[in-house]
């Protein structure tokens, strides 16, 4: 798994939060650029919810991500200044029981928050785990934004919110929330699609983030690690998904961007199969979003699962 100091992650969170703070005090209608300062100013715990935050949020909103760009979000850890900063914002998204740091920082600073929890049933860990195996039983999964149709409710559940706090523009958040839930369930019916027809169904993951993917697509997924990336895997685990790849004929194990590919091409090449990557989407790089990720995910499970 890639990492970052604990200074980069603090600089990081801190530049975002001023860059939103400036944002907000300087800008004008008498600007340079005529834009209006942004009603609301949100943090959002990682890259989905910004992503959901500024498209419902348009102009009106500020948002940033208190997870920099290229960190894994799972461990992130927040500076002291960055949590005290927080107070400052009018609203965090976040999921609950996913980021401590996150959470944490929410309690001591009493800031306004919104737990995507609260509107999408969340699996536990175990529903999306190999039985056999045992992690993370006990706690829910939190990667629902690889359901688009479940991304489509939260967006409509942060167009509400939004719309509390900032009543003199509830009309335009309402309506880019439809808009971007409209798209977001236009993807999902593009995966039904081109999911329909494979000649294969399971899926080897680098760990077990696409349970809701493979629920909504009628797939099966096999992580090497747990609903943590960072699980280490046991030597009878890494037999097992041998075995799994020779019984089902599966022709790829997926790696990810933030999580190290070792063990993952590891097993590839005992197995002799290919290996690919499969974004969890977590963070995205320089001109990626979420969707073009997600279409990316979908050519690479289509040639994988050798999709007509």
């Amino acid at each position: 798994m890639k990492t970052a100091s604990p200074l980069t992650l603090t600089i990081s969170a801190l530049s975002a939060l001023a860059l939103a703070a400036c944002s907000t005090s300087a800008a004008s209608p008498d600007s340079p650029t005529g834009a209006a300062a942004p009603s609301l100013t949100v943090a959002t715990a990682f890259y989905p919810l910004q992503y959901v935050a500024e498209g419902v949020g348009g102009d009106h909103v500020a948002a940033t991500s208190l997870t920099p760009p290229g960190v894994e979000p799972h461990g992130v850890e927040l500076s002291p200044v960055t949590v005290r900063e927080l107070s400052d914002t009018d609203l965090v998204l976040f999921i609950g029981e996913f980021q401590p740091a996150v959470e944490d920082a929410i309690a001591s600073t009493g800031v306004a928050s919104f737990d995507a929890a609260e509107v999408i049933a969340l699996d536990s860990a175990e529903k999306h785990a190999d039985e056999e195996e045992g992690d993370d039983h006990g706690s829910t999964d939190p990667h629902f934004w690889l359901d688009p149709s479940l991304l489509a409710d939260y967006a409509i559940a942060v167009g509400g919110q939004f719309a509390s706090l900032d009543p003199d523009n509830a009309n335009d958040y309402t309506a880019n929330a439809s808009a971007l839930a409209a798209e977001l369930q236009g993807l999902d019916e593009q995966f039904t699609t081109g999911l329909a027809t494979c000649e294969h169904h399971v899926i080897i993951t680098a760990h077990e983030a696409f349970g809701y993917l493979a629920h909504a697509y009628g797939l099966e997924q096999v992580g090497i690690a747990g609903v943590e990336p960072d699980t280490e895997p046991s030597p009878a685990r890494l037999r097992e998904i041998h075995d799994i790849i020779t019984e089902t004929g599966a022709t790829t194990v997926f790696t990810e961007e933030l999580v190290s590919p070792k063990v993952a091409e590891a097993i590839a090449q005992d197995s002799g199969v290919d290996t690919a990557v499969l974004d969890p989407i977590a963070s995205v790089g320089d001109g990626d979003d979420y969707r073009g990720v997600m279409l990316r995910n979908l050519d690479a499970l289509r040639e994988a699962l050798v999709c007509e």
